[in-house]
């Protein structure tokens, strides 16, 4: 199965670019970025609480800790995502990797951006072989 979903490309300061696309946490719409150097999807230790019902409110430290350029070493926890839709495709029982990004939505949000919950990366993009067309703003995704 393919399935084609709509991206936003958005202008960083007149010379660059990001990718975004929403996509579904337990039924509500989610903002994130497409980062292929991001080895792991990962979410807003503060902004992924609003996707998670009371009662499936569980984050178990990382026992890995997290990197990324111009950073250092982050603690992260997990969690697990009942559902996450990516257009047709749907991921049940997703363990996500939860932790603070607070500076990039300070950043976002000093540049006056769309808000972010967090990060579609690698092991997604890969797994479920994503080709981006820039030309026609879509994902596309095969599964």
């Amino acid at each position: 199965m393919i399935t084609n979903i709509p991206i936003k490309i958005i202008t960083i300061e007149n010379d660059g670019c990001h990718i975004l696309v929403v996509v579904k946490i337990n039924g509500k719409n989610a903002n994130l970025l497409i980062d292929t150097g991001a080895s792991r999807t990962v979410f807003d230790n503060t902004k992924i609480k609003k996707f998670i019902p009371e009662d499936h409110k569980v984050f178990k430290d990382n026992e890995k800790l997290s990197t990324g350029i111009g950073t250092n070493k982050l603690e992260s926890q997990v969690t697990v995502l009942k559902k996450l839709e990516l257009g047709d495709v749907i991921v049940k029982n997703y363990n996500a990797i939860v932790l603070d990004m607070k500076h990039v939505i300070q950043s976002y949000s000093s540049l006056k951006l769309p808000v972010i919950d967090g990060i579609l990366g690698g092991d997604l993009l890969a797994h479920y072989k994503a080709v981006i067309n820039y030309k026609d703003k879509i994902l596309k995704l095969s599964s």
